[in-house]
């Protein structure tokens, strides 16, 4: 298993995502230049320049035409992915924390942070021609937070572009009806800051990542908790595996906390679990800080980690992955 290490940002990860082919990944991170990668070779193909802040989330549609990033200089930007040129740029009025197309790629969502006054908001946008119009155009929906329901810190789009799943700093999880604007649901499984949510491929369950040292996987209609995986570090992304019934950590602890640890004492390790026994069956070493980020390529065959030392890594798995069997 000999790593690709995609060196190019300046600082930590924030988020890394595949398309759905899996040639390409487009990663965010705190020096304000989203890039993308070639999957294959860990070329970098560019970078889409316009940010002047910390961009926190990336998220690119089905057909890999276009891009949206969130930042923290208050904006959401859209870009056209072929050429990195900027299609529409979002002011906000605090910086923006999530992001994604819906999976038609008709809209797309964001949720901005509670701050200066401003409350915790999450808004849906038409992308179906995106122009310099959009930057004062109304969003299609504007939801706020109240107090209690505390800040979005993870987002996906549910089930035929009717919901949205919420990941809140409180550990709550809440689904919105889009069309009746209301909060449909709400579990609070988890009992610190959501991390990051990641659905399966078939869309009918999602794993949620937490600082509460575990990931929990959840029915993606009900909320309900199937699974839990626990950790004894805070775990910042989980994934699932496409191709097999494995779930994919990564954490290890707090960046504020990694003063002169060595990596062994770090646990900076990708740790995967069986899906169904809840079992952990393997690790793998690489990063020198904790794990910000992580996806599966969408054949199952690779994984991608993102980390607060700057680097992207993508592991191949070996022959022995496969021929693995839980007794």
């Amino acid at each position: 298993m000999k790593p690709l290490m995609l060196q190019g940002h300046q600082r930590a990860i924030t988020q890394i995502k595949y398309n759905r082919e899996g040639d390409l990944i487009f990663s965010s991170a705190k020096d304000s230049k989203p890039c993308v990668w070639y999957s294959l070779n860990g070329e970098r193909l560019g970078t889409f320049n316009g940010h002047i802040g910390a961009v926190w989330c990336v998220d690119v549609d089905w057909t890999t035409t276009r891009l949206i990033t969130g930042a923290g200089d208050m904006n959401t930007f859209l870009w056209d992915v072929e050429t990195g040129t900027a299609l529409g740029k979002i002011p906000c009025n605090s910086s923006v924390r999530t992001c994604n197309f819906s999976f038609s790629g008709n809209q797309a969502s964001y949720s901005t942070d509670r701050a200066m006054n401003h409350p915790c908001e999450l808004f849906v946008i038409d992308v179906r021609n995106i122009d310099a119009s959009i930057s004062s155009a109304d969003p299609v929906l504007k939801l706020t937070m109240n107090e209690q329901q505390s800040k979005i810190t993870s987002m996906l789009w549910g089930a035929l572009d009717e919901t949205v799943i919420t990941g809140h700093e409180n550990g709550s999880l809440r689904i919105w009806d889009l069309r009746a604007v209301k909060e449909l649901n709400s579990v609070n499984d988890h009992t610190a800051s959501i991390t990051d949510m990641q659905m399966s491929s078939d869309g009918t369950m999602f794993v949620s990542s937490s600082k509460d040292c575990s990931a929990k996987l959840f029915d993606s209609d009900s909320l309900m908790c199937l699974k839990t995986f626990k950790t004894e570090r805070p775990v910042n992304s989980a994934c699932i595996s496409p191709l097999f019934e494995h779930v994919a950590l990564g954490g290890g602890q707090d960046a504020m906390e990694v003063t002169t640890t060595s990596t062994q004492a770090g646990k900076f390790d990708s740790r995967f679990f069986h899906l169904v026994y809840e079992e952990e069956f393997a690790r793998v070493k690489g990063h020198f800080g904790p794990i910000n980020s992580m996806a599966f390529h969408p054949d199952g065959k690779s994984f991608a980690t993102g980390g607060e030392d700057g680097f992207v890594r993508i592991q191949v798995f070996d022959s022995s992955y496969y021929e693995h069997t839980f007794e």
